[in-house]
Parts: structure tokens; sequence; C-alpha cells
């Protein structure tokens, strides 16, 4: 039971202050002075003019006296130091304990600690002025807290380590004990009952459901809604959390699946494609350049933060329960496991199917004398213009040799023949040269660094060259901004962007053959450069790779144009009419698309261009994330500026990569006199809707898109996406709503939508609300239903509604593209869930919601998975589908693709297994494709 309740934060703080009264009792027994300091009734010198007084009588006497127990000033001083500082350790932690999800200040917690012992100090100097006292706390605390508070209520933190600093300060350490002691436990209980939704952006409102529409209900009693914890989504989940589970899941298993193995594994099965002999040959070369660029990413981004804990100290326990160490060491042994697959493929492919269709990848030495002349040749005019070797010397005026993210360099050995000595050298390869070298006019190709190593003899004239190994570099990814403190947000995102290049060194690829002293030359150098991020570049992080450096380089191969190793082509649908007017098609219909089976350049860009055009359109509003290089839908927005429509554009700059490409984007269409915003404090806007203002006679009407995917014309031929063109008035009225508010003020949405669901003001609660009513109707016997298609789920808190859904009788059916952290199928937590993962052709990236609701189904589509960050720390937009044709669309795709043969089904310990052992027949994206042909014909 005493365990139990140490476990629980109130329980951990409860025993601290017990700890601290039972040695406060026990100096009290030992040294009768210290109840004097507790009770305030100290026997001290009035002010400083009486302590210098009695120094002049007998200085050395009376310093002895001070120093002589803890009756003395000295003794004093230390006791109301200490009590200060004991006092206000445990305000700091409950603070950042309450504040976990929502990213806490670390401002106020070096305030809260040091603040009590400064005011002490200063209260003990002026003991007979406590107005003085506390005027002086003041500004000690403005000086300490010249930036605005994140958050009102930190303010009351300040403010009670002034009192404890002036109660300790004063001699009154009781009443600094019972200050600190009311107030940590009363947040306590407020924050663990949740009561006032203590740290949420705003309370849920009640709704009440009618059909496919959610009404406020002003007039009934607000329900009782699910109420998320803000606390959740990121921490440990136990079996004992998990109502009706008992002992938990069978085996030892944890309840979750830690989200960045989940992550790996999505990466293990884009790989099988590569692997697969049914996929087209080039295609399967495209599947290893996304491994390695996945991967990547996966080390500036997942690993780069594990780094960043571990080197801060945090040992902070992932959902499943590692330490960032542990889980480091868990990602290191999976991603080398995965890298030896992925090159077994590569040369695989290389030796094998690709020489056998006339494509060869050479080395120097399988090149004849006319292949050698013609590589010789291009090296002489196209790279060697272009190569600047860098020596590494300790030598005046050659610093450090800087080594770029992500580039292709080579490790030099050199011996000067004069001098007998062998230096070293770096060489970082141009992004400007092709990767692989054509030979001639046919397909045989060489790749750069082996035209370098072949040639480098004339970069060092004079000296001989030893050894040549191709390695490459991946540092830190993240960006970090004070988004509070930036006066000019885009303008410090720009600094930042400067620094990134710079990162810290994260993995280091080698080539297998790069010999032992090479190795330990490059090792050391990289060690010696300047680390601002405190990450040290251990052994363990440099990785072999058993053939070229960086498969990422594939894509160039995969791009060759040979259509029979291709996938086939196809023209997609054209939904709307092209001879009619959007908006007058819109005005009869809500018209739902499917990319990339459905024309984006049709249907969502057309909407946007032609309302650019249109001269009954007085204003465009809407949201860009990532919008990749030239786009008509940004010309068409500066067109309409041009044409004196009202447009405002949300440019989210923090998309993670796409930064610079969104800085470039908003600084154009604010040249157009456009009015841009580009983001939210702490809150990254993912949604993806736009927003038409357009006159009809004498009369105002709107039109909106709200989709899952970027409005970018290019990834959507490779992604799979939903988008909902329409003319309801009560959605685009609540997107309106939405836009004023986005563009209106600095911090997440709050108002009242009727239709759709905004996060992270109400999403969360809504979905828990759902996931709630399914249970109800499961268990009064009208079955339950929950479907969902998802790019990722990890969330534990609506992990834990979904388990015990699942309980309660409830049919889930999930697609979950990448992570997931679910377990499903485990008896006695999820029997009654399944998952299946589709990879193939296209990227999954649409988003559908279905709940069965008793026999009256909603659909749902919009730019959220269910993941913490999307549901907390984003604002995205979901919307209900209330036309049938539509949401017999929904249904479909969720039939094709739950039932998708070629699908991977996620099992119970994490791993994922083929839906077809025998011959598989079409996959969903193979149906639907098939379905445009017969509509052609």
């Amino acid at each position: 039971m005493i365990s139990s309740a140490l476990r629980s934060s109130i329980g951990k703080v409860t025993f601290y202050y017990l700890l601290l009264a039972a040695a406060a009792l026990v100096a009290v027994a030992l040294y009768p002075q210290v109840g004097s300091l507790l009770s305030g009734a100290t026997a001290a010198p009035a002010d400083l003019r009486a302590f210098a007084d009695s120094i002049g009588a007998d200085p050395a006497a009376l310093m002895r006296e001070q120093m002589a127990g803890v009756g003395g000033t000295a003794g004093r001083t230390l006791l109301v130091m200490l009590g200060a500082l004991a006092l206000s350790v445990p305000i700091a932690w409950v603070y950042m304990l309450t504040k976990q999800e929502i990213a806490y200040d670390e401002a106020v917690v070096h305030t809260v600690i040091i603040l009590p012992i400064a005011v002490a100090g200063i209260a003990m100097i002026v003991r007979e002025s406590v107005a003085l006292a506390f005027s002086l706390a003041g500004v000690v605390a403005a000086v300490r807290f010249r930036n605005t508070l994140k958050d009102t209520k930190d303010a009351v933190y300040i403010f009670l380590a002034v009192g404890v600093g002036l109660a300790a300060g004063v001699g009154a350490v009781a009443v600094a004990f019972v200050m600190s002691v009311v107030f940590n436990l009363t947040v306590l209980a407020l924050w663990r009952l949740n009561i006032g939704d203590l740290y949420a952006f705003r309370r849920a409102v009640g709704l009440v459901t009618t059909g496919e529409t959610q009404i406020p209900s002003p007039a009934a009693p607000e329900p009782a809604p699910t109420v998320p914890d803000r606390r959740r989504g990121s921490v440990i989940m136990e079996a004992a959390q998990i109502p009706g589970l008992g002992a938990g899941p069978a085996g030892s298993l944890e309840p979750v699946i830690n989200p960045e193995i989940s992550l790996l594994e999505f990466n293990t099965r884009v790989l099988a494609l590569a692997e697969d002999p049914t996929v087209p040959l080039l295609a399967r070369l495209r599947f290893l350049s996304i491994v390695s660029s996945n991967l990547d990413e996966f080390t500036m981004i997942k690993v780069g933060g594990l780094k960043h804990a571990v080197a801060a100290g945090i040992t902070k326990q992932s959902i499943d329960g590692k330490t960032p160490k542990e889980l480091l060491n868990s990602l290191n042994v999976r991603m080398r496991a995965l890298l030896a697959r992925q090159y077994r493929c590569f040369n695989e492919l290389k030796n094998g199917e690709l020489r056998e269709r006339g494509i060869r990848i050479l080395g120097w030495e399988e090149l004849n004398e006319a292949q050698r002349k013609l590589v010789a040749d291009y090296f002489d005019e196209h790279v060697f213009p272009v190569l600047t070797p860098k020596a590494v010397t300790t030598a005046p005026g050659h610093p450090l040799p800087h080594i770029e993210d992500l580039r292709l360099s080579l490790a030099i050995l050199v011996r000067d023949p004069r001098s007998g000595r062998d230096h070293f050298s770096i060489l970082n390869v141009s992004d400007a040269l092709p990767r692989f070298v054509r030979i001639g006019e046919g397909l045989d190709f060489i790749p750069i660094e082996d035209a370098i190593r072949a040639n480098a003899g004339v970069l060092y004239p004079n000296r001989q060259v030893q050894e040549v190994h191709a390695f490459r570099l991946i540092r830190s990814g993240e960006i970090q901004v004070d988004e509070q403190a930036a006066a000019n947000f885009l303008e410090v995102v720009e600094e930042e962007l400067l620094r990134r290049p710079h990162g810290a060194i994260l993995r280091v690829e080698v080539e297998r053959s790069m010999p032992d002293v090479v190795r330990d030359l490059l090792f050391r150098d990289l060690r010696r450069e300047e680390n601002r991020e405190g990450i040290p570049l251990e052994p363990s992080d440099v990785f072999e790779t058993d053939g070229m450096v960086d498969l990422d380089a594939l894509g160039e191969l995969a791009d060759l144009p040979l259509p029979d190793l291709q996938y086939s082509q196809f023209s997609p649908m054209i939904p709307l009419d092209p001879d009619r007017s959007v908006f007058e098609q819109l005005d009869e219909r809500d018209v739902l698309v499917h990319h990339p089976y459905e024309s984006f350049d049709q249907t969502v860009q057309r909407f946007l261009v032609d309302a650019a055009d249109d001269p009954e359109v007085v204003a465009i509003k809407m949201t860009l994330y990532r919008t990749g290089g030239r786009s008509l839908i940004v010309e068409a927005l500066r067109r309409a500026a041009a044409a004196g429509k009202d447009v405002a554009v949300f440019v989210e700059i923090k998309a993670r990569f796409d930064e610079e490409v969104n800085i470039y984007w908003a600084k154009q269409l604010e040249r157009a006199g456009i009015h841009v915003v580009t983001g939210l404090v702490s809150l990254k806007t993912h949604a993806k809707v736009a927003l038409v203002v357009r006159r009809q006679g004498d009369r105002i009407r709107r039109y909106a898109h709200i989709g899952t995917g970027n409005y970018n014309a290019s990834t959507a031929r490779q992604y799979t996406d939903f988008g909902l063109l329409t003319a309801d008035p009560s959605i685009c009225t609540d997107l309106n709503a939405l836009f004023n508010e986005l563009t209106g003020s600095s911090r997440a949405p709050t108002g009242n939508f009727q239709r759709l669901i905004v996060a992270p003001t109400y999403m969360l609660t809504r979905f828990l609300e759902l996931i709630d009513r399914e249970m109800q109707h499961a268990r009064a016997g009208r079955g339950g239903h929950i479907r969902a298609k998802l790019n990722g789920l990890a969330d534990t808190e609506v992990i834990e509604a979904l388990y015990r859904a699942s309980q309660a009788g409830v049919k889930i059916e999930l697609i979950v593209r990448g992570i997931c952290s679910l377990r499903p199928g485990v008896p006695g937590m999820s029997d009654n869930i399944r998952v299946v993962s589709l990879l193939g052709r296209f990227l999954e990236h649409g988003r559908i919601y279905y709940f069965g609701n008793g026999g009256e189904p909603e659909y749902f589509i919009g730019s959220a998975d269910w993941r913490s960050r999307n549901l907390r720390r984003r604002v995205e937009v979901v919307t209900p589908i209330a036309d049938a044709t539509a949401r017999a669309r929904l249904e479909a795709v969720l039939d094709a693709e739950l039932s998708d043969p070629h699908a991977w089904v996620l099992q119970g310990d994490g791993s994922y297994v083929r839906a077809s052992r025998g011959e598989p027949g079409p996959s969903a994206q193979e149906q639907f494709l098939q379905a445009i042909e017969l509509a052609a014909r």
C-alpha cells in the first residue's frame, strides 16, 4: 500500500514533506535553538547597525559566538537558506510535473528554486522593514523574469517563491512549510482530478449530436464528456492502468509498442517492397532509396532527440518504460540489422536483375580501356574543377575542415615522397555532380566516388595517394527556437537554419573497406569538431556499409526513362465538369476527391486558381504547410491579391525540413500584398483548409476545401489523400471562424464550432466521446464498430480508450500505415482489434474515421493522426462527411483496404505478417487503378 502511494505524485510529495518534518523534529531535539527559528522567535540583532555596534565591542569574541552552533548569525543564515531551498525544491518539481505535457518554462524552474534563497537573505538584512524586503524581492523577480510568462498561472509560483523566501528570512520557517505544503497538495489534487481542466487549452463544450450535425445545446445541462487527461499521450502505460486487464497481457509484453521501434518496423516493410520480385525493377531501386532517406531523417530527429536527452541527463522513460539510453541501444541494434538487410538487397539487385536488364553499376577495375578514357575525360572536364581538397592539419591558417551534413565525402591519405610522411585530407563532393557517371550511350554507370578515386592523383601533385575512402555524416536536424522570446519569428527560424549544417554529428557511415588507420584518423578529427550541443561522438555511432555509401542516391537510377521497368502510367479521373463553373457545381452537391486516382490539378488546384481569377470572388483564405517548389496555387494567390481580392494565408514555417521553402513563399506572398501569418507560439498549424468568399448577385456565398494532404501538386501524384469540396453553410461558417482566430490572435483557436472538430482544443475530447459512445452501443446490444485509416497511432489515452472499447465488445478495424503503438489481438486487452498497414506504389496519407453509431454511421476525414503531437500540439481540422455518395465511397475504400491481400497485419508481439500467404489478388491500390481504366473505356 505504501509503495503504491509512493508511485503517485501526491504520495511522493507527501512523503517528502513527512521526511522534512521528521528532520526538523530531530534538529529541534538535538539543537533547541532551532525551535526559535521555526517559530520566528529568534533573538538576532535587530538590524545591521546593532550588529555592527556589537562587533565594535569585541569583534573576535562576537565572531566566535556567531559561528558557534545554530544560535549564531552564520548558523541562522545557513538554516534559513537550507530551509528556503528545501521548501522551494518540491514547488519546482510540482511545477514541472503538472506542466510536462504542454512544455514547462525552464526559467520558472530556476526562479522558483533560486528566488526564495535570495529573498530570504534580503529579508534577514532588512528585518525591521518588511515593505523594503518585499520591494527588493520584487526587483529580484523582475530582473530574473524579464520575458513574458508562457502561462499566466506561472505567476502564482513566483509569488509563492517570494512568500517562502520572506517567511524563511524573518525566521518563520514553519509558516513557509505550511505555505509550501498546502500549495503543492492543492495544485496536485486539482491536476490529478482534472478539476477545471487544469492546464488544458479550454474545457470541452457540451454538444448534442443529431445525424451528422453537432449543435451546441444551451438549454440542456452540459453533459459529462470524456475529458482527456492533458498530462497523457507520452507517459508510461502500465497494465494496471487498463481497466479489466487484471494482471496484464500474456507474457512479458508491455501494453504498448515503442513508437520509435514501430517506425523502424515501418521501414522494414518499405524494404520488403524493394525485395519483392513482383514490383517493377526501377521501383525497387526507388524503395531502397526511400529507406535510406527515411533512416536519415529518423537519425536526425529521433536519434538526435534521444542523444540530446542522454547528454542532458534526462532519464524520463518512453511509453513502454525505456530510458533514453536504453532506447538508443535498442535502436542501434535494429538499425544495423536493417542496414545490413538493405545492402544485401542492393547487392543482389546490382549483381542480378539489374545486370540481366542491361543496367550495370561498375567499379573502376571492371572498366575496359575505352571506358576508363571516357570516365577520365568526364573527370577532367566536369569533376576536377568543382573539387577542393582540404588538409586536416594543425598548421596555422588551416582550420579543421567543415564536413557537410548528408554530403558524400572522401577521406584521403597522401604521402609526401620527400619526407616520407603521410598526410590526411578531406574532400567534400559537390551536390552539383551526379552520383552516377554514365559511361557512353549505354546503361553502364560508375559511382562518382570511384571516378574520383581513380583520378585523385591530379588533386595532389608531387604526392602519392595511398588511400581514398567514401564516408558520410548525419547531423542533428532539430532547430531550437525560443518562440516566446522571438521578436520576429521568421527571422529567428532563418538564423537557426543557418546553424543546422553545424549540428552535432549523430552517425558516420563508412565503406567497409576503409582501413583502421584511416578510420581512426577520421574519427579522431571528427571528435575534435566543436560541438555546441554537448553530444559526444561515440564509436557506436560509426556504421559500415557493404557497398557504396548512401543508397538514397539510387533515386537517380530509378528515374531512368525505361517504361517497361516502371509502374505503368495512368490518367487520373476528373470528377468536376471542366465546362462548368466549379462554384456552380458545388452549389449543387459536395464533391469528395481521392488523390491521385482523381486529379488534384483539375479539382483542388482548379478550385483555388479559378477563385483567384473569378471577378466575383472577394476573399481567399488558406493554410500552407508543405507547398514544394514552383506552385500554381501560390502564383494564383499573388494574382488574386494583385486584382484587389482580400487574401490571407497561414504559412507554417515550422514544417520540418521545409522551413526554407516556406520562408521563401511567406516572403513572396507578403511582397504581393497578402496578409501572411507564419505560426502560432508552441503549436504547428497542420490543418489543410481553404475558404473562398464569392458574391452571387446580392448575397455572399462561401466555399471550402478541407483535406488530408498538402497543397502540393507534386506529392499529390504520389500520396493518397482525400479532400472535401463543399458549399455547406455550417462548415463554411466554422471555417470562417477558424481563420478569424488564426489570423486575429496568436493562440490556439477556442471557438465553438458547429461541425468541424478542431485540435488542440476539442478534437481529443471528441474522439474519446465517440469511442465511448461505441462502447455504450456495444453494451446495449446495438453493436459497436470503429474503423479508422491513419498514418500513425501513438497517443496512450486514445489507445487506452480503444482497449476499453475492445473489452466492451466493440469491433475495431484500423489501417495504420506507419507508427502504431497499440498491440492488437492480445487476450484480455485487445481481442477485438485488428490493425493492418498498407504500402505500395503510392504513399498512403489519407485519414478516415468511421463510427457505427448504432446503425446511423458517421464518417469524418481530416489532417490529424491519433498521435499526441496531432491531438495536443497542432492545429488540426476534421470534417464530417454528410453526402451519401461520398460516404459510400469512403466505405468502399475502407472495405478494399481492410481486405487487401497485400496488407501487413500487426501481431500482438509487434511484428507484421502478410495478410495473404497464398497467391494474392490485386492490392487495394491496383483495384482503384483498375476502376479508373474501366471508367475510361
